[in-house]
């Protein structure tokens, strides 16, 4: 078995460490590609307007000064053409990506990526609260059960793993819930500075946003309540019913 994994909090980001145990647990064929410096909240961009220079640390790690989005592209299209891997894993995120997090995060674009490149990803994070250890110990003992599971039942190619585990240790988790994806409150702010020159700046707010916690068993509830969070995400956006309805409206005007 072939895994290849990434992140979007750099080469040398912890997470990054835990998960290549979590792969090693499963198989000594690991490759690692990943962004040079931190890439959060990048989403799925991809670079352009320059090109991408890929640095060789060590045997099957490489680091990339670009996107996930770019790493995922260089990896699967050149580094690993001849075979690609039958496994993606993406993260482990400082930090959850639950509700709408999954649209901003460079994790999940990792993940989505590789999934619309044909291989079968999975994004893991790991809950932080201020002021309080990081709980790697969490998803480095609970993954490697649930990725095997995951493996054993298979799913759909055009959909990628979403995984949370809550900021609690290993023996405090509640359980598994495979749970639809939450909606947050908009209450992020946006801060206004100015600088030594007297040029004004404003620095986006992140984690801000209000929980929307009226909505039962979604991720961003049952994290809350110490559970691992388990979400598939589909990378087809159409809304099929709005789409049945326009198709409808418009049939006389084709």
């Amino acid at each position: 078995m072939r895994i290849l994994i990434s992140n979007d909090d750099s080469i040398n980001a912890p997470g990054l460490k835990v998960l290549e145990r979590i792969a090693k647990s499963f198989t000594d064929d690991v490759w690692i590609v990943a962004p040079e410096i931190e890439h959060s909240g990048a989403g799925h961009s991809l670079t352009l307007g320059r090109p991408l220079h890929i640095r060789h640390i060590s045997e099957q790690r490489y680091a990339v000064d670009g996107t996930p989005t770019d790493c995922m592209q260089l990896a699967l299209k050149r580094l690993l053409k001849n075979k690609k891997p039958d496994l993606m894993l993406s993260g482990v995120n400082y930090g959850g990506n639950l509700g709408e997090d999954v649209t901003y995060s460079g994790t999940i674009a990792a993940a989505m990526e590789a999934t619309l490149l044909g291989v079968p990803s999975i994004a893991l994070s790991q809950m932080v609260k201020s002021n309080q250890p990081v709980r790697w110990e969490t998803a480095e003992q609970w993954a490697p059960g649930i990725i095997k599971k995951l493996l054993d039942i298979g799913w759909e190619k055009k959909v990628l793993m979403n995984l949370n585990f809550p900021n609690v240790m290993p023996d405090s988790v509640q359980g598994i819930a495979v749970v639809p994806q939450g909606m947050r409150h908009d209450n992020g702010e946006i801060t206004k500075w100015v600088d030594p020159r007297g040029e004004e700046f404003y620095w986006i707010a992140s984690g801000t946003r209000g929980e929307q916690t009226d909505i039962k068993g979604t991720d961003l509830v049952k994290i809350t309540e110490d559970f691992i969070t388990l979400t598939p995400l589909h990378i087809d956006f159409t809304h099929y019913k709005t789409l049945g309805s326009l198709q409808k409206a418009f049939k006389d005007d084709v």
